[in-house]
């Protein structure tokens, strides 16, 4: 072993106990004992990942923690390199830089273009701070490159926001749309939509500048600019763009109100000459509070858009969508176990993915169904315990040998009749779906059928025997 190989080992062992009694065991498990330190060179660590999903999941979700673990290791000027390799292909040492974010360098042979990333690191905001129509300057747009439309699965949970942001890419800031307000619980891809709506812009309209920052950036960025006395730049610069994305703008709330009264006059600014604004939230405009009256007011001027938990058939697509890009195959009823089981969010959906191909990459198990609810059950505990209706229907169906098709197709037959009946009484107990709503997904009976059904089944489980065993029968099997 080489002193550069033994090296690398050791900053990255000690890296990992920092961040092992950090995070929970499982994450830690899933997401970092299957990196392999490569080398050290010119204070850069690098790292080789499994794949082009766990570069994604720990941009998204630990590139905090590893940002303070590098600096730690390696000093304020430590860097932390990715190098991805594809399944079933050799690493390849010609690596493409991608995103430097908060002093990172991030190599993936997937991804064509270098983009910078501003770097709230440095003391004095990253220029371009100047005066617009004084001198012209090139704005990167942090956009990721993998976050386009190609790679966004539309569904009946999108499918509005998917095709009024297709709009704005087309005409940005001349459309109806403006301000674009995308709001939803987390992980069902509201960032991954504006940064399509991003990139598609750039594709269209290559001369107009598209910028992309996280409201944490912006205030961090402001408060230097405070400290530095360069409001009045700071304003400015985000004047100058022409398509302006916040995300997470929810955290601009609360006592930031010097923060919002200088993203008020940008808000204006850009409104009033025509640029295009698309904003973020985990909340509807309604639900925002700690936002200035007259700020919150322009949220609404525009198409405000909410993203919803994705259907069994988009989270199938979804999964498709995922294994297609990183070139990996799942079993068709591995793929169809976690769309059911994992119903959630789509972030807790690729999680599941990679848990399960690192299980079997490790351990050299086979990719089956049994290895999927492993995971499922160690990995995602929060929506094992979740069961959707499509998860029902499914067992009920296969207990009695009934298709799927049939709950909701317009038919008496007994056998039907019975398995739909059961279908609505488990779907109230295990869901939390209104009668009406349960009612539409099972052959689009009013909520008073729903009802009725499930007293019938509670009166046949407490009379008959041979329902009572039935009914045990298809709860155990839910539930396992």
């Amino acid at each position: 072993m080489d002193s550069k190989s033994k090296d690398c080992k050791e900053v990255w062992s000690r890296c990992l106990a920092i961040i092992k009694a950090n995070i929970e065991p499982e994450a830690y498990k899933t997401w970092f004992e299957p990196i392999v330190p490569i080398a050290i060179q010119d204070n850069t660590l690098i790292i080789r990942l499994p794949s082009h999903l766990y570069y994604e999941w720990l941009e998204q979700n630990y590139v905090s923690l590893l940002k303070l673990v590098i600096r730690k290791e390696l000093g304020a000027s430590g860097k932390l390199q990715y190098r991805v390799i594809m399944e079933k292909t050799q690493e390849d040492d010609k690596t493409i830089s991608l995103p430097s974010r908060d002093g990172y360098a991030v190599n993936n042979i997937v991804d064509k273009q270098p983009i910078d990333i501003f770097n709230v690191s440095e003391k004095n905001l990253p220029d371009p701070f100047v005066l617009p129509g004084i001198k012209k300057h090139k704005i990167s747009s942090n956009l990721i490159e993998s976050f386009n439309f190609d790679n966004y699965v539309e569904g009946d949970c999108n499918r509005l926001a998917r095709s009024a942001g297709w709009a704005i890419a087309r005409e940005p800031g001349e459309t109806a749309f403006n301000p674009f307000f995308i709001y939803s619980d987390v992980g069902l891809g509201k960032t991954h939509l504006a940064h399509a709506i991003g990139l598609q812009t750039k594709v269209n309209h290559p001369d107009k500048t598209v910028l992309y920052v996280n409201s944490d950036l912006f205030y961090q960025q402001f408060m230097e600019a405070v400290k530095n006395g360069n409001i009045n730049d700071f304003i400015y610069f985000y004047q100058s763009v022409d398509v302006l994305i916040i995300d997470d703008i929810q955290y601009l709330a609360g006592g930031k109100l010097k923060t919002q009264e200088a993203f008020f006059h940008i808000f204006n600014s850009l409104y009033m000459k025509g640029k295009q604004i698309i904003l973020t939230s985990d909340k509807s405009p309604v639900e925002i509070s700690g936002f200035e009256a007259r700020l919150l007011s322009r949220f609404k001027w525009g198409l405000t858009a909410d993203l919803t938990i994705p259907d069994y058939e988009t989270r199938i697509a979804i999964i498709n969508k995922k294994l297609e890009h990183n070139g990996i195959e799942f079993p068709c009823d591995v793929i169809e176990y976690l769309a059911l089981r994992v119903t959630s969010n789509t972030r807790e959906l690729e999680g599941a993915m990679i848990s399960i191909l690192a299980q079997a990459s490790l351990n050299r198990k086979e990719i089956t169904v049994e290895l999927a609810k492993e995971m499922v059950d160690k990995f995602v505990k929060s929506t094992a315990k979740e069961i959707s209706i499509e998860f029902i229907q499914k067992i009920i169906c296969d207990y009695y040998s009934v298709p799927v098709e049939s709950i909701n197709a317009n038919t008496r037959k007994r056998e039907v009749a019975q398995a739909r009946q059961l279908c609505m009484f488990f779907a109230k107990k295990f869901t939390k779906m209104p009668l009406a709503a349960i009612g539409e997904l099972c052959g689009k009976k009013h909520h008073a059928t729903v009802l009725h059904a499930c007293r019938t089944m509670h009166n046949l489980y407490e009379t008959d025997k041979k329902m009572k065993k039935e009914m045990d029968d298809i709860e155990k099997k839910l539930k396992t």
